[in-house]
């Protein structure tokens, strides 16, 4: 509305210029006012045609400074708006100094052939011609009057009225010639006469018949003038009075049309740098990624197209970059759920994301100093990394086994590489699949234990029943022979071998075909007191201490299989603390932040390896070098089978931690309070 308003006044001001302009050009000003008000109106008209033109140069002078600063600082639409205005002045001035060049031309040219003294001498004869007939005309009139018809007759003169009349008409002298009598003088002027004299005569009538002739003498009058000698002198400087006056209507012309020029080319100019100068600060936002900013200048024809489409333009380039986002989070949320480490290579083998699930397989500490693969992996694994990375860059994929040597134990790792295209880096999945390969190789045992019980089970029978036929032949000979002690030595041998082969087939057969759990809600506090009252009595030089805590809620599980978990894990405990000075054992339970109970049994042992963690729940596996190896076998199958978890950690500052999670039962309260539970003695 503003700017619609100082447009509307911008155009009446300049029509009001532009008719004053026209009006004091037209020459209807009496420029020798004679009244105070044409004075007054005169001078109103000057002053204000002055004041508009200091205000346009002033406002023109400050556009074009402010353009001049604008192009130093080298700010948007600054150079078009100069250009703009810069070659509308050339256009404008061109044709306008050609035109002023050639009036200038025709007005000295006029005014040389017309103050030329051929055109002065023309001029006067012109001048004294009709003065000539003028005061021929005159002397008709006079010769028609009564005074001078009786004058010729009579010879009276009246002094009086010719004095009178000659005086009126400025003449000189008034001689009546009469026809045969003396001529008479009508009137003689004695002064000096101050112009030429010209003369005229006209004949005397009376009653149709000619008296005399009348001879008239007088000076030229004062708008003859100018044909008189002394006008020539002032010739020179009317000549230059006309080209000065001519010359200022031509530079205010010129001015007036210059100024017209300038503000349409700075109104032109604005129409299209303002657009476009938006255009130029909407890509910069644009590119700096502010995608929000719209443009909000008005403008016309394709201009007007233009700021719409690209308003257009940032909306879609908004909304897709919206989506992007909202996929990009999904994707980002996708990626930190998977259980599966994931890395984003760059092509030279730059580390640029990786997901929560990372920090599983290596230490925090080492992902957040690792830039480059090589900080991650070493030796024969990054050699083996950077061959899949080779092979995944000419097939698109690759895939891999590597073990990863840790402190506390062997992580297996299943890698897949993917090539991105256009060369632009690779993603690694990593998969733990130890727990995969224990379960596995726990499959095998077992179908090995099932083989070697059916293999070595088949020939016991027909050894043993051999053994006790040889038992009872023996009983048949002679007591006194010396072979019989020899005899029966053997025989017992052979029978008690076969029975210690049967109970080791026993167990190879039990860990095979291990009876399903029959999971029901029960009290672990329960299962772990009666799990400790087996060893009531033999745990001499071992200080055990137990932390239950009674508020945990029931969980699931087979009541007999988690004692017989409990009570492998207590007499392994026990076995470890054999040959060490301080023995402690600790038997707890509690509720875990992941909403799941918690059973940990601690000694104070020399401790296990990494390397023996990672073998350490597998069958015939045993750091005590006797037994079967089966115990911390059948419990990790009874913790699978009851959708539980089982590990071993370190023990600070010696020993080890093993270490059971299981589910609570669904909607179970927790376990009965303090005050209502009995104690079990202290062991």
């Amino acid at each position: 509305m503003r700017r619609r308003f100082a447009f509307a006044a911008a155009a009446l001001s300049f029509a009001i210029l532009l008719a004053l302009l026209i009006w004091q050009g037209s020459f209807r000003i009496n420029y020798e006012p004679s009244t105070l008000t044409e004075t007054i109106l005169l001078q109103s008209i000057s002053t204000l045609i002055f004041l508009l033109t200091l205000t346009m140069a002033f406002l023109l002078f400050r556009a074009v400074v402010k353009g001049y600063i604008d192009r130093q600082k080298n700010r948007e639409g600054s150079r078009i708006r100069s250009k703009l205005l810069f070659g509308a002045l050339v256009l404008t001035l061109a044709p306008t100094l050609l035109c002023v060049l050639f009036s200038g031309y025709v007005l000295n040219r006029h005014l040389d052939l017309w103050f030329s003294s051929t055109a002065i001498k023309k001029l006067d004869d012109l001048y004294r011609k009709e003065a000539t007939e003028r005061l021929a005309a005159d002397t008709r009139w006079l010769s028609l009057l009564p005074e001078t018809r009786k004058a010729a007759v009579t010879g009276q003169i009246d002094s009086a009225f010719f004095r009178k009349l000659s005086k009126e008409h400025k003449m000189f002298q008034l001689v009546l010639q009469r026809d045969g009598k003396v001529p008479l003088l009508l009137y003689q002027a004695f002064e000096k006469p101050r112009s030429a004299l010209i003369q005229a005569g006209a004949d005397v009538f009376d009653s149709g018949r000619r008296v005399g002739r009348l001879a008239v003498v007088a000076t030229l009058s004062e708008e003859d003038e100018i044909a008189q000698p002394n006008f020539t002198s002032d010739l020179a400087g009317r000549k230059k009075f006309y080209q000065d006056t001519y010359f200022r209507l031509i530079c205010l012309i010129t001015l007036f049309v210059m100024f017209l020029a300038a503000w349409t080319a700075q109104i032109l100019s604005r129409q299209i740098s303002i657009p476009i100068s938006a255009l130029l600060g909407a890509a910069q936002q644009v590119r700096a990624g502010n995608l929000a900013y719209r443009i909000r200048v008005s403008a016309m024809d394709e201009l007007a197209t233009l700021v719409r489409a690209f308003n257009e333009m940032t909306n879609e380039l908004e909304a897709n970059a919206r989506e992007l986002e909202s996929r990009r989070r999904f994707t980002e949320a996708i990626l930190e759920s998977i259980p599966t480490g994931v890395i984003s290579v760059s092509a030279n083998e730059r580390i640029e994301l990786v997901n929560r699930a990372l920090s599983g397989i290596f230490s925090q500490a080492a992902i957040s100093s690792a830039k480059y693969l090589e900080d991650l992996f070493s030796g024969d694994d990054l050699a083996e990394v950077r061959y899949m990375l080779k092979r995944a860059r000419r097939t698109g994929a690759a895939a891999s086994q590597i073990d990863i040597q840790r402190p506390d134990a062997v992580l297996h790792l299943a890698v897949t590489v993917a090539a991105l295209e256009q060369q632009r880096g690779f993603v690694m999945v990593l998969e733990d699949t130890s727990d995969l390969l224990r379960a596995q190789k726990a499959v095998a045992w077992q179908e090995v234990a099932r083989r070697i019980a059916h293999e070595i089970k088949n020939p016991l029978t027909p050894i043993s029943l051999s053994a006790d036929r040889i038992a009872r032949q023996l009983k048949r000979l002679d007591p006194q022979s010396p072979a019989l002690p020899i005899l029966q030595e053997c025989t017992q041998t052979i029978q008690q071998e076969v029975q210690t082969v049967k109970s080791l087939v026993d167990e190879f057969s039990q860990f095979s075909r291990f009876p399903r759990a029959k999971l029901i809600s029960i009290d672990l506090n329960e299962v772990v007191e009666s799990a400790l009252a087996v060893f009531a009595g033999r745990l001499d030089g071992i200080e055990l201490i137990t932390d239950l805590d009674r508020t945990i809620p029931c969980v699931m599980a087979d009541r007999e299989q988690m004692k017989r978990v409990i009570v492998n894990l207590i007499d392994n405990a026990a076995e470890a603390m054999t040959d060490v000075p301080l023995r402690k054992l600790r038997v707890a339970t509690r509720q875990s932040p992941a909403e799941t109970v918690e059973l940990t049994v601690t000694d104070t042992g020399p401790g296990i390896t990494g390397a023996d963690k990672e073998k350490l729940f597998l069958p015939y596996f045993s750091t005590k070098g006797r037994g079967t190896g089966l115990g911390l076998a059948i419990v990790s199958r009874i913790i699978t089978e009851h959708h539980g978890s089982v590990r071993v950690e370190d023990n600070f500052p010696s020993g080890a931690r093993f270490l059971v999670e299981l589910n609570p039962t669904p909607g179970a309260e927790h376990g009965i309070s303090e005050a209502d539970r009995v104690h079990p003695a202290t062991l």
